[in-house]
């Protein structure tokens, strides 16, 4: 990505992210992975710039409140940690309104129960500084 200002006239030009936070059993993160990358090809389809998803790794952190703790991960589960690419919000508002009329999606949804919707956090971020 291009560096951009961080001043308020450059932000709109800067992409926007939607991040999300949850936790899963280490037993189901390969069937997570699989149906991530479906979801993600169809985000990459209806326009989503770029697709993340990531499991906790080194998680141990000393001087900050660790991942697992924060989303309060019980013995056995671990933390994915992932974020969705848009050129703006209201692309965002617009690629999502396809994904989630994309019968694909939900036919992915009719699987088996890899984590607990419940445990999700979620937000959408502008960004403030791309270097």
């Amino acid at each position: 990505m291009e560096t951009q200002s961080t001043s308020s006239e450059t932000t709109q030009n800067l992409p926007y992210v939607d991040g999300f936070v949850l936790v899963i059993a280490k037993e189901n993160v390969e069937q997570y992975r699989k149906m991530a990358a479906a979801a993600g090809k169809i985000w990459r389809e209806h326009g989503a710039l770029a697709f993340m998803e990531t499991v906790g790794d080194d998680l141990e952190a000393k001087d900050h409140v660790p991942f697992p703790k924060m989303a309060q991960a019980k013995e056995g589960e671990t933390v994915v940690f992932s974020w969705i690419v848009y050129q703006s919000r209201e692309q965002r508002d617009a690629v999502n309104a396809k994904v989630m009329a994309d019968q694909r999606i939900h036919d992915l949804m009719q699987g088996p129960d890899i984590f607990d919707c419940k445990r999700i956090a979620y937000g959408g971020f502008r960004t403030i500084v791309s270097l």
